[in-house]
C-alpha cells in the first residue's frame, strides 16, 4: 500500500502547501481520499503527480468537521463520503469565537455526495476501516479543549477519527488531528481489528509542547513497538523535536509517497 501526501503544512519541491491535511491511500487497487485540506491544493498536487482525483477516486473519508480538513470538499463531487454525524455542527475557537467548522452544510454535502454517516467502525473493505467515534479511555488525552460548539458548550470534537489499513497482518494507522488522542486511536484500532502488531502511524498527533502528554505518548508508542512514526500537521515543533530524538522521524511534505 501507498500513502501519498497531497496536503500538508510543509511543501515538497514542486508542490503547494497550506495549513491542512489530505492523504491519498492506495490499497487493494483502490484509491481513497482521506480529508481534503481547506482548498483545492490537494487536487493541484495530485495533478502534479499525474493523478486525477475526480476521475480516479470513488471514496472520500472525512476525519472530522474542521475547515482545514474538509473545506476542500467544495472542489469534488459525485463520490461516497464517509464520516461521523457530528461533523456538521457549528464550532468555534474559545479565545476569539472564530468559526472553525465546515463551509458546506449537511444539505449541500448531500447534494454533492452519497453521504454515509456512522458512529461505528465502517469497513470500506475487509482490510480498510474507518474507525469513526474513538472511545476516550486513557487518563492523559482529550481532557481539555480550546473549542466550543453552537450551544456554547465545550467541543471535544468527538467526531475526530482515523483510518486503519491491514497489510500483511499488521496495521497502518492514519490519523488526521487526533483530537481524540493518538494513543486512544491506536488502542481502538487494535480492539477493532484484533491485531496488535503496528507497522506505522501517520498523521496529526495534536501535540503542541514537549510536555508530559508528549512524553507519555512517546512512551506508549515505544511500548507498542511501533518504529515507523510520522507525526505531522498539528504536531508542533517542540513535540516534533521530542519525536525526532526518539524515532529519528522525517518531516512530512506535500508530494511525498510512503510505501508500506
Amino acid at each position: 500500500m501507498n500513502i501519498i501526501v497531497l496536503t500538508e503544512n510543509c511543501a515538497g519541491s514542486g508542490f503547494l502547501a497550506e495549513h491542512g491535511l489530505s492523504y491519498l491511500i492506495e490499497s487493494e487497487g483502490e484509491k481513497i481520499l482521506f480529508d481534503t485540506g481547506s482548498t483545492n491544493v490537494f487536487k493541484k498536487n495530485a495533478s502534479t503527480l499525474g493523478i486525477d482525483i475526480q476521475k480516479e477516486v470513488n471514496t472520500v473519508v472525512l476525519s472530522h468537521g474542521h475547515w482545514d480538513h474538509g473545506d476542500g470538499l467544495q472542489y469534488i463531487n459525485d463520490k461516497t463520503l464517509i464520516t461521523h454525524p457530528n461533523v456538521f455542527i457549528k464550532r468555534y475557537r474559545k479565545k476569539n469565537n472564530s468559526f472553525i467548522g465546515l463551509k458546506l452544510s449537511k444539505s449541500e454535502i448531500e447534494q454533492k455526495f452519497n453521504l454515509v454517516l456512522t458512529k461505528e467502525p465502517y469497513y470500506i473493505s475487509e482490510n480498510i476501516i474507518f474507525l469513526s467515534q474513538i472511545p476516550l479511555l486513557n487518563n492523559f488525552e482529550a481532557k481539555t479543549t480550546n473549542f466550543i460548539d453552537e450551544n456554547n458548550q465545550p467541543d471535544f470534537v468527538i467526531d475526530d477519527s482515523a483510518m486503519v489499513v491491514i497489510e500483511n497482518n499488521q496495521l497502518v494507522i492514519i490519523t488526521a488531528c487526533s483530537h481524540s488522542g493518538i494513543c486512544n486511536i491506536i488502542d481502538y484500532a487494535i480492539k477493532v481489528t484484533g491485531i496488535s502488531t503496528i507497522n506505522a502511524v501517520i498523521g496529526g498527533f495534536h501535540l503542541k509542547e514537549n510536555n508530559l502528554q508528549t512524553k507519555y505518548t512517546i512512551d506508549f508508542i515505544k511500548e507498542k513497538n511501533i518504529h515507523k512514526v510520522y507525526p505531522s500537521h498539528c504536531t508542533e515543533f517542540p513535540a516534533l523535536v521530542a519525536f525526532y530524538k526518539q524515532f529519528n522521524i522525517e518531516q512530512l511534505k506535500t508530494g511525498m509517497v510512503l510505501n508500506f
